[in-house]
């Protein structure tokens, strides 16, 4: 839910901004968005007319700091600022509406995120179970004068394509170099992305063998053992 302000409101939340300390413009426009926990964040064209119009009514002053230039409550402004308390506390009260509404609707959607995952985990597991309890199928008997396979059964016992393809290589190409300091953070961003892709088409092609009643045991152990064989590798 987006706060909005009541007909004079900003300009009253603006004094007491002022009141806490002196502020220059963007000082404000930040400090606005953090009490409103992110919900509201007005425009330059949305505060400065407004702090203008503040010094016009002599409720401010300003002065210029190097290039910046702050804004203080004058004796004028205060006085308004405790004559029209109570219209404060209901701006106030409406700033802890909003950031509890927006507590409410971020835990919502964590907890429908983690629901998502556990089903799709419980979903992978059983269908993992499945591939490696089904008995392979029996062997299709030969037909006569077929030319010759030059090799089928390395075909079906192959690793699928799509295990190589997100970084499992078939040999050892050795250790890598170290990463420095400095390359740390970009090599963990790049192993997230490349565990992230590996998990959606492995899952994908898991779930296509499985329907088609392709899926077989073999495939299950190698993708168990090159599994188990990075995690070593870590």
């Amino acid at each position: 839910m987006t706060p909005v302000f009541p007909h004079g409101g900003l300009r009253l939340y603006l004094l007491h901004l002022l009141d806490e300390q002196p502020r220059h413009g963007y000082e404000l426009i930040r400090e606005l968005s953090t009490r409103f926990g992110g919900t509201y964040s007005p425009s330059a064209g949305t505060v400065y007319p407004r702090l203008s119009k503040l010094e016009s009514e002599g409720l401010v002053s300003r002065s210029t700091e190097g290039r910046k230039t702050v804004y203080t409550i004058t004796p004028a402004g205060r006085e308004e600022l405790r004559a029209r308390g109570p219209e404060l506390e209901k701006i106030e009260h409406g700033v802890t509406e909003s950031i509890r509404a927006l507590a409410d609707g971020v835990r919502v959607e964590v907890a429908g995120a983690m629901k998502t995952l556990r089903a799709d985990l419980a979903a992978a597991a059983r269908e993992a179970r499945a591939g490696a309890t089904r008995p392979p199928a029996a062997p299709a008997a030969p037909a006569p004068e077929a030319p010759a396979d030059p090799a089928p059964d390395a075909r079906a016992n192959a690793v699928p394509e799509w295990f190589l393809s997100a970084g499992e290589a078939a040999d050892d190409p050795g250790p890598a170099p170290a990463a420095g300091p400095r390359d740390s953070r970009a090599l963990l961003r790049e192993a997230e992305l490349l565990i992230n892709g590996f998990r959606q088409e492995a899952r994908r092609e898991l779930r296509r063998g499985a329907a088609a009643g392709t899926l077989s045991a073999e495939v299950v152990a190698t993708l168990r053992d090159g599994l188990a064989a990075l995690r070593r590798g870590l």
